[in-house]
């Protein structure tokens, strides 16, 4: 049965530098933002290594956290005309909007891609487990945690609801553009979001855009694009992820090798020894242990940990080339024979990224194609990229980016080996 945890007898506000005021009504979205899982996000920073690249960048997931859920609640706002809206599926969707992001481990994508570590999983476990989440969703009633969980991993059969928080045109993707764009302190990901939200509405199983709405989308799609190959994918950013990485592969090296650490990494031994976390370890994981960790590494005896770790703690970020296709494997062949015969493991000082980014995509879901969809003027519902030529001319287009990471003041500092320094600094730096 579900049972209303009420309105506020008065607001609550915060102050933010994108919405400039976000508000809190409900008894439930006050509740869930003071419990520890929700206030963890703090320690969590939302674009992970970014900061190392624009340096304003030290925002977390509790600043987007309550961001998503602002527009999700100004979203429902504008539907509330409609009967799909009652207040259990509104209170679901804020909830699930605020906790979309609580599972996240530290440093986010290249944390979970060294340790096979998915955030939706814990995400799921935090809703539905011992936690002062799941006691605040209870109270709502029987089964009111599970579909939340339901909506933010795409199993809730109202797909409105899933589709407001994850689609081609979600809350989630609107105030991470928004925020990072800010914070980065970059105009990329700027775009009319009041302008947006009017045009919205809910039609069957997703939320369409008025067919007069259709140039707000376009920029939208375009600033989506801009901020992945400006922001989200910048190379110096791929450099500061993959040396993080390389430590945290190194130090699980280390430990199933048997070396003895001058201070155990506890908070890393359920990882290195491959057993399943609990969920109270989980949630002691930030960037703040991270960081005490790297610091402590900083003075390993292993030559490679410690200098992996100062090169991330300090900045010192291998340096990006790259290689036309013609010329990869055989060049990578040689560099790395070159490189192992100085003694430099290519393991973690040799990385090759590849990566490419589409940002607008229509992909099957549900037995149909999912993507942003234009209520027209006569009725119909069509595709936008049916309707708009730049945004087939994207769908039309994949762009692609393959670069080739290493230590460039290693070789310059090699004393020996002069002719392998002198062709690899010459070929990397393509002289």
């Amino acid at each position: 049965m579900y049972t209303s945890r009420g309105q506020l007898s008065g607001s609550k506000v915060f102050k933010d530098p994108v919405h400039r005021y976000i508000y809190v009504y409900d008894h439930l979205v006050w509740e869930l933002i003071n419990t520890k899982e929700f206030q963890r996000l703090r320690r969590i920073k939302q674009l992970g290594t970014s900061f190392l690249t624009f340096h304003g960048a030290e925002h977390t997931r509790f600043h987007h956290s309550l961001g998503v859920y602002e527009i999700a609640r100004q979203l429902i706002d504008q539907f509330h005309e409609y009967p799909e809206w009652d207040d259990r599926n509104r209170e679901l969707l804020l909830a699930a909007a605020l906790l979309h992001d609580v599972g996240h481990g530290p440093f986010s994508h290249a944390f979970e891609h060294v340790f096979a570590v998915r955030h939706e999983v814990w995400t799921e476990r935090i809703i539905l487990g011992d936690t002062e989440v799941n006691k605040v969703l209870s109270e709502m009633g029987v089964g009111f945690p599970e579909e939340v969980a339901a909506i933010i991993n795409k199993t809730h059969p109202n797909r409105l609801l899933v589709n407001i928080l994850s689609s081609q045109l979600d809350v989630d993707r609107m105030d991470y553009l928004l925020r990072d764009a800010h914070f980065a302190g970059v105009s990329y990901g700027k775009f009319d979001l009041e302008r947006m939200l009017r045009v919205l509405r809910p039609d069957e199983d997703q939320v369409v855009v008025k067919q007069s709405g259709m140039h707000t989308i376009e920029d939208y799609i375009m600033r989506r694009y801009q901020m992945y190959w400006q922001v989200y994918l910048h190379p110096a950013t791929r450099s500061s992820d993959l040396l993080l990485k390389a430590v945290l592969e190194r130090a699980q090296e280390l430990y199933e090798s048997g070396y003895a650490f001058e201070m155990t990494p506890k908070h890393f031994l359920p990882i290195f020894n491959h057993e399943d976390m609990t969920l109270e370890h989980y949630l002691k994981l930030d960037e703040t242990i991270v960081y005490f960790y790297f610091q402590e590494w900083m003075d390993e005896v292993d030559p490679i940990l410690a200098d992996l770790a100062s090169r991330f703690v300090n900045r010192r970020l291998l340096k990006y080339k790259n290689f036309p296709e013609a010329n990869r494997v055989r060049y990578m062949d040689r560099l790395r024979s070159t490189m192992e015969s100085i003694g430099l493991p290519t393991r973690y000082y040799l990385l090759e990224d590849q990566l490419s980014q589409l940002p607008y995509d229509l992909y099957k879901g549900h037995g149909k194609y999912e993507g942003i969809y234009l209520q027209m003027n006569d009725g119909d519902r069509r595709e936008i990229s049916e309707v708009s030529m730049l945004v087939q001319s994207i769908l039309n287009s994949r762009q692609s980016d393959e670069k080739i990471y290493y230590p460039e003041d290693v070789l310059l500092n090699l004393k020996d080996y002069a002719s392998e320094k002198t062709w690899m600094l010459s070929t990397l730096r393509g002289e």
